[in-house]
């Protein structure tokens, strides 16, 4: 259930505090050094799942029962906010993957016609290499080049703009975020997988949308 724990000294706590909040919330936290800081010595505590944090949270509350006093003042972990966000994103999950779902197939048929009327418009093109001897293969790797770029092409400008919708976020809502415990991932740890799963995404129903059309319509 826990990954790692890490003693944090309230000196590293205030310090933290100030990288987390950053120019938006400097003000806030002035005169609070030496004596003056009100941060308490604490721990923090990684759980290798998620959803492990409330068992993790009341595994660690447990450890005051019988104590006295008690060894641990405060857990924090955002309760209450922690739940709301996993409901919420699992509603955000089902309902995104229906609607992948749903425009995955529409733009598979949209590719798939696309590639069909290249080669109702190149017939004449395809029976000339066939009666030259052109391959079966030779013929039909052109259409799926094809689809893999219209594919790869229209993939193009919804990674963008998710790309920069959570740089938005990341910029925007720093300081909220970090009042209620929440870490966002650094932007370069989303970028790259983010932009490569919908590129990659886009070629594969490209081609799938090509072998459809080549399949059905192209007679070699």
């Amino acid at each position: 259930m826990v990954a790692s724990i890490k003693f944090v000294s309230k000196e590293e706590g205030l310090k933290y505090l100030r990288e987390r909040l950053g120019e938006s919330g400097k003000d806030l936290l002035q005169g609070f050094d030496g004596d003056n800081n009100p941060l308490n010595d604490s721990f923090t505590v990684e759980v290798k799942e998620p959803r492990d944090v409330a068992d993790a949270a009341a595994a660690i509350e447990a450890l005051n029962n019988g104590q006295f006093p008690k060894p641990i003042y405060k857990v924090s972990y955002g309760k209450g906010t922690v739940e709301t966000m996993f409901k919420v994103t699992e509603i955000i999950r089902n309902v995104g993957l229906v609607l992948v779902l749903l425009l995955a197939i529409t733009a598979i048929f949209l590719i798939a016609n696309t590639i069909k009327l290249t080669i109702i418009n190149r017939r004449r093109e395809i029976s000339i290499m066939k009666l030259v001897g052109a391959t079966n293969s030779f013929i039909r790797w052109p259409f799926f080049i094809e689809g893999a770029l219209l594919g790869l092409l229209g993939s193009i400008i919804p990674a963008g703009a998710l790309l920069y919708g959570y740089w938005a976020l990341l910029h925007t809502s720093q300081l909220d975020l970090s009042l209620m415990l929440i870490k966002l991932l650094p932007f370069s740890s989303v970028s790259y997988t983010l932009a490569g799963l919908l590129l990659g995404l886009g070629i594969v129903i490209g081609v799938w949308g090509s072998l459809l059309s080549v399949r059905k319509y192209l007679r070699v």
